[in-house]
C-alpha cells in the first residue's frame, strides 16, 4: 500500500511536467524569429533571434557603445582621444569596454608570445594596408616604427575614479580593429541574453556567435570560405560547413587582403616582432570558442604564428578548436583541425 500510495502522489507531478514541456516547446514554435541588419565599425551585422520584441533599437545603442569606445574611425572615441595624447579613462560605459577589451588583448599577447598586438597599427599603415599610402617601407622605415611596436609599450595604472593609460613615447598607436567586432558580437550576445532569448545568431563583419537552433529547428549552420585569391569578395565558394550552437566563431585570413610588388606578394597580416608581412603557409585561421573577441584575437595570432605555433598554443586550450586552411608542399589546398571538431564538420 505504502508504495502505490507513493506512486499516486508523483501522478500529480509527471503530469504537470508534461504539461510544463508541452507548453514550452508550443511557446518555442510560437515565438517568431526576428532579423536586424545594419552597419557598425564600417561593416555590416546580422542579428537574428527569436522573440515577440523587436530590439534592433537597443542592439545598435550597444553597438554604438562599443564604437564609441573601439573605433579608429570614429573622432570621439576613448581609442582615438588615447591616440591622441589623452591618458585618463574614466569606469563607466564605453570606458569599461574599452578597458575590458585593453585587458583581454594584454593576456592573449603575452598568451601568443606578442603575435597578436593592438600597438602594430603604425606597421600595418607603413605596408600600406591602414592608410593605403602603397609605399613599400625600407628596412630603416622599419627598424625606426619597430620601436614603438610591443604592448609591454603601453600599462595602465588603476583608480578610484578611471584609469591612467601610460605609453611609453607618444608615437605609440592603439587598434583594436582585430578584436572589436568580435566583442561587438558578445556584446549584441549578452544583451540578448538579459532578455532571456534562447535562440539566436550574432553576426558582426563574419564573426558570429549562436545560441540554440535557427529558424528551421535546426543547429546553427556557418560556412568556412574557401581561401582563394579574392580581392573583390565575390567569390564565396564554401571549403566546408560547421555545426556551430552555443559556440563563438571567428575567421581570419591572407586571400582577400594582399598587394603585388615587384612580381612578389605581401599578405595584409604583419608579423609585430619582425615588422614584415608573414611569410607562411597558413592561408586561414577560423576558431571557435566561448567569447568572440577571444576567438577574434586568437584567429589574427595564429595567422601570424603560422600553423605549427598555433597548434602548440590551441594544446593548452582545451576550450578553444580551430580549422585550419593551408598549402602543402606542392602548393595545394590543405585542412587541418582540431580532434574535437571532427563531429562538427558537414563536408
Amino acid at each position: 500500500m505504502t508504495k502505490k500510495r507513493k506512486l499516486w502522489w508523483q501522478v500529480p507531478l509527471l503530469v504537470f511536467l508534461v504539461a510544463g514541456t508541452i507548453y514550452i516547446i508550443r511557446e518555442q514554435h510560437d515565438t517568431p524569429f526576428q532579423k536586424n541588419s545594419g552597419f557598425i565599425f564600417g561593416t555590416v551585422y546580422n542579428v537574428t533571434y527569436q522573440s515577440d520584441d523587436d530590439l534592433q533599437g537597443e542592439i545598435e545603442a550597444e553597438l554604438k557603445k562599443v564604437d564609441n569606445a573601439l573605433s579608429m574611425f570614429n573622432e570621439n572615441s576613448i581609442i582615438t582621444r588615447i591616440n591622441q595624447g589623452e591618458q585618463f579613462v574614466e569606469k563607466k560605459d564605453e570606458g569599461n569596454m574599452f578597458l575590458d577589451v585593453f585587458h583581454m588583448a594584454q593576456e592573449i599577447s603575452d598568451d601568443t608570445e606578442g603575435s597578436f598586438d593592438i600597438t602594430v597599427a603604425p606597421l600595418v599603415n607603413a605596408w600600406g594596408f591602414g592608410f593605403k599610402n602603397g609605399q613599400m617601407p625600407t628596412q630603416h622605415e622599419i627598424d625606426s616604427i619597430s620601436q614603438f611596436i610591443g604592448n609591454h609599450l603601453v600599462t595602465y595604472t588603476d583608480d578610484t575614479d578611471g584609469v591612467l593609460i601610460n605609453k611609453s613615447d607618444s608615437r605609440i598607436m592603439l587598434d583594436c580593429s582585430a578584436i572589436a567586432k568580435g566583442y561587438g558580437t558578445d556584446v549584441v550576445s549578452r544583451l540578448l541574453e538579459r532578455h532571456h532569448i534562447q535562440n539566436y545568431m550574432v553576426e558582426v563583419g563574419g564573426e558570429i556567435v549562436t545560441r540554440g537552433i535557427n529558424p528551421s529547428r535546426m543547429p546553427w549552420r556557418i560556412g568556412v570560405t574557401k581561401p582563394t585569391d579574392d580581392t573583390l569578395a565575390v567569390n564565396n565558394e564554401l571549403q566546408t560547413v560547421l555545426n556551430v550552437t552555443d559556440r563563438a566563431m571567428a575567421t581570419s585570413g591572407n586571400y582577400r587582403n594582399y598587394y603585388y610588388k615587384n612580381g612578389r606578394k605581401y599578405a595584409h597580416t604583419i608579423d609585430p616582432k619582425t615588422g614584415y608581412p608573414v611569410q607562411h603557409s597558413l592561408l586561414s585561421a577560423t576558431v571557435l570558442t566561448d567569447k568572440c573577441a577571444t576567438a577574434d584575437a586568437y584567429a589574427t595570432a595564429f595567422m601570424v604564428m603560422g600553423m605549427e605555433k598555433a597548434k602548440s598554443v590551441l594544446a593548452r586550450h582545451e576550450e578553444m578548436m580551430a580549422y585550419f586552411i593551408y598549402t602543402d608542399s606542392v602548393g595545394q589546398l590543405a585542412v587541418w583541425y582540431s580532434p574535437s571538431l571532427k563531429d562538427k564538420i558537414n563536408e
